[in-house]
């Protein structure tokens, strides 16, 4: 339908909106950071106060072709006061990467500090910070993908409300403040009700669409903390899934920080 204005009306709905240009656009930027960060927080504080927790996990990586592999691996995991998590994880199979391990403390303003242990090798390897946007032995995860999301780490922008099947979210652009992240941004799909992240969408640093990580089948535990039993990450620029399947959740189990150090990496199995 037509909508006719007078030219007195035109003139004004004009003035009025190059106005809100001029003024309005400074305060909405500032409102939607404020509101990004805001429902941020809230991801971190639902998510905050349950100590240790290891898990057991397959992963299926597959390729262009469809050809897939497993492994199979375990990840146990330190809550750190005022910083980021400690991680552990130790790949148990096939036999190429069987005693491998990986150790990360994540932090909320210094550098991330990862290293891997290869048993071919008997030796750790320092991860440098230059190299965390390289893929996780051979996965379509990143190194810098295995840090917990201190709000420190990131700016934020609420983009706005969306669907994603039958669940309300957000949707919040997280653009890394971090040096040398492989990302430009991501946007993240977070639940409305249970401020769980969704989904991951994940842009390069010429701000193309890299992978869209969806996180499915969420458990509660302790009553409070939820956890999704499958990531499943596509990469778009190679065709290329990787899909990780979580089992055997517990919590709480007296891990401490003697569990996670480089002589802890060498003695894993």
């Amino acid at each position: 339908m037509t909508t006719l204005f007078t030219p007195l009306s035109q003139l004004a709905t004009a003035c009025a909106f190059s106005l809100g240009l001029l003024i309005g656009s400074p305060a909405l930027a500032e409102d939607n950071a404020q509101k990004g960060l805001t429902i941020a927080a809230e991801v971190q504080t639902r998510d905050s106060g349950w100590g240790d927790s290891h898990a057991t996990m397959e992963m299926t990586l597959t390729n262009k072709q469809g050809r897939s592999s497993q492994r199979k691996l375990e990840m146990q995991t330190l809550e750190v006061e005022n910083d980021g998590d400690k991680t552990l994880t130790i790949f148990h199979e096939p036999r190429d990467v069987k005693g491998t391990a990986f150790l990360s403390f994540s932090h909320a303003l210094e550098a991330d500090q990862q290293w891997l242990y290869l048993p071919a090798l008997k030796r750790v390897k320092r991860i440098s910070s230059a190299n965390k946007s390289g893929p996780f032995l051979g996965s379509e995860f990143a190194f810098e993908d295995l840090s917990s999301l201190e709000i420190e780490k990131y700016s934020y922008e609420y983009l706005r409300d969306d669907t994603l099947g039958e669940y309300p979210v957000f949707v919040v652009k997280y653009v890394p403040q971090y040096e040398h992240s492989g990302y430009q941004y991501l946007e993240v799909w977070i639940d409305q009700k249970e401020y769980i992240i969704r989904k991951t969408e994940y842009y390069d640093r010429k701000g193309s669409h890299l992978k869209t990580l969806e996180f499915n089948q969420y458990k509660q535990y302790l009553d409070k903390y939820w956890r999704a039993m499958e990531y499943v990450v596509q990469n778009h620029q190679t065709g290329k899934r990787t899909q990780l399947d979580w089992t055997n959740y517990s919590f709480q189990n007296g891990i401490d920080d003697k569990d996670f150090t480089q002589s802890a990496l060498k003695r894993a199995r």
